[in-house]
């Protein structure tokens, strides 16, 4: 633990060295230079403490949030500006090699001082992530995105052709600080008139209380004609806290699983009922949160227990790692599978249709929309909320509406 806590220290430190070169290549005014040394030095003294009272059996707090936003806020600029100083250090230091080997009677400096332009080439990148940051914190964060996608399936029921689900996923409840802005998205959710929703977990951070503020709120989901069903995500489980007694968290996760009841949607455990409409039905199978790196609690075979692989299925599974290892090669022949849980990182770069990055790509198989495997089909949400870092840039909060379609054609 002393080990790890110094070198991060000394990483912190060392990006301070470098973002301190590129102020200082530009600015002379000793006044400017030890304010900026003063609060660099007020601000990761803050960040550190911070994240050392951090109270395991507590979990994430609004302060904790606070700080993981600071932090990026200002971290991420500095290592722009770290990267673009030590390739020029590189430069700097292979010029030095050829004045002290070749040169050496020339030049009585062996290494070039900084160059400005390279300093200002370094800040105006910095500058960058540092604008996107804010405005994942001020407006990003709210910014609902109705996503609509049609899929087609040759083996849809003729009375499903046309049939709309609006799926919603990763409330992440404790997370929310403005009222106005959530009554937004549920008229947004509202305003789609689909068929069906689905809930594909994660309903709070940790604590069942979390959600108690919002009940009402979320209560203003209007009725389905084929219902509002749900399953659980793995922050639901309350697993990344301490807890004083394995009753008191137990006690817990059954709050947590009434929560969805008392927002007026059916929670699947390892389940599946059918969906009748007219002469044909579907099957909803929801299993309990699956995740290659996470709590394995869903039961593939226990929900879709007597379901053949001629049945058309539509699976919830909030971790799309379970339809990478477990669903997508599976004998039952789960046509749509519906997942949550990466929130693409809540940072990345999208242009629909043409271009989409996020860490969270070297993380999971799938982690941001529509991915299909021999006819078989994963959707994965974006989220509806936000964890850890309170904002998101460019990949924006998601209201998924999925119209079901007969047919070979994927649009």
């Amino acid at each position: 633990m002393i080990i790890r806590f110094v070198i991060l220290c000394a990483l912190f430190l060392f990006i301070e060295f470098y973002s301190y070169q590129a102020i200082r290549t530009l600015i002379k005014l000793r006044w400017v230079l030890v304010s900026y040394q003063i609060i660099s030095l007020l601000i990761l003294v803050f960040i550190i403490y911070s994240f050392s009272q951090l109270d395991r059996s507590v979990g994430q707090t609004k302060q904790f949030m606070f700080t993981t936003g600071l932090m990026l806020l200002v971290y991420v600029p500095k290592i722009v500006v770290t990267i673009i100083l030590l390739g020029e250090d590189v430069f700097r230091i292979g010029a030095g090699a050829i004045n002290y080997f070749i040169d050496n009677s020339v030049n009585t400096n062996v290494f070039p001082e900084r160059r400005k332009f390279v300093s200002q080439i370094g800040l105006g990148l910095a500058a960058v992530p540092f604008l996107s940051l804010i405005y994942g914190v001020t407006i990003g964060k709210y910014n609902y995105k109705v996503i609509k996608q049609r899929i087609f399936f040759p083996d849809l029921p003729d009375a499903f052709d046309g049939f709309t689900i609006t799926q919603i996923s990763d409330v992440h409840s404790g997370s929310f600080d403005n009222p106005d802005k959530i009554n937004y998205a549920i008229d947004l959710i509202n305003e789609q008139n689909s068929d069906m929703i689905l809930f594909t977990g994660d309903i709070v951070n940790t604590h069942a209380k979390e959600m108690h503020p919002w009940i009402d709120t979320f209560k203003r989901i209007k009725d389905h004609k084929y219902g509002k069903y749900s399953v659980l995500g793995n922050h639901d489980y309350g697993e990344y806290v301490s807890w004083p007694s394995e009753a008191d968290k137990e006690r817990n996760f059954n709050e947590i699983k009434e929560l969805y009841g008392q927002i007026d949607f059916k929670l699947m455990l390892n389940e599946h009922q059918f969906l009748e409409k007219g002469n044909d039905r579907i099957a909803l199978v929801g299993v309990e949160n699956w995740g290659n790196n996470f709590k394995k609690a869903g039961d593939l075979m226990k929900a879709s227990e007597a379901l053949d692989e001629k049945e058309f299925k539509i699976l919830m599974s909030h971790d799309p790692s379970h339809w990478e290892f477990e669903i997508k090669n599976h004998e039952k022949n789960f046509h749509l599978t519906l997942s949550g849980h990466t929130h693409g990182m809540q940072f990345g770069i999208e242009i629909p249709g043409y271009f989409k990055w996020s860490l969270a790509q070297y993380v999971y198989a799938q982690w941001a929309g529509l991915y299909e495997h021999l006819g078989r089909y994963v959707y994965v949400n974006r989220g509806f909320g936000f964890h850890a870092y309170p904002g998101r840039v460019g990949i924006m909060p998601e209201i998924t509406v999925i119209e079901l379609k007969k047919g070979d054609k994927v649009a």
